[in-house]
């Protein structure tokens, strides 16, 4: 089993950028496709990014392609969200998590949950 703590959120101005991370201790990390996912106040927990246990494979939310880039290092157990031109719509909270597929954007595929960080987005 992996284990998950979500670092880096904060509060930023419109246009700003923040780098999330995601510390995962446990010795599947390797084997495990990893995914970001976000949740607003009152709204449902909604995809990302997700990147496959090698990093060869990505996969991004329209909402935040072009502007979130999603990556690992295996040596450091380690999954990076890089969040640029951020915008007030992306404030939430944004939480890592593992999965046995191999690339999934359905969090009941995930099995494992970091605990969340809080990112806000002022206009």
């Amino acid at each position: 089993q992996v284990q998950l703590v979500e670092s880096g959120g904060g509060l930023v101005q419109a246009g700003g950028s923040l780098r999330l991370s995601c510390a995962a201790s446990g010795r599947t990390f390797s084997s495990n496709s990893m995914g970001w996912f976000r949740q607003a106040p009152g709204k449902e927990r909604v995809f990302v990014a997700c990147i496959s246990a090698n990093g060869g494979y990505t996969s991004y939310a329209d909402s935040v392609r072009g502007r979130f880039t999603v990556s690992r290092d295996n040596r450091k157990n380690t999954v990076t969200l890089q969040m640029n031109n951020l915008k007030p719509e992306d404030t939430a909270v944004y939480y890592c998590a593992a999965s046995r597929k191999v690339l999934t954007n359905r969090p009941l595929e995930y099995d494992t949950w970091g605990q969340g960080t809080q990112v806000t987005v002022s206009s």
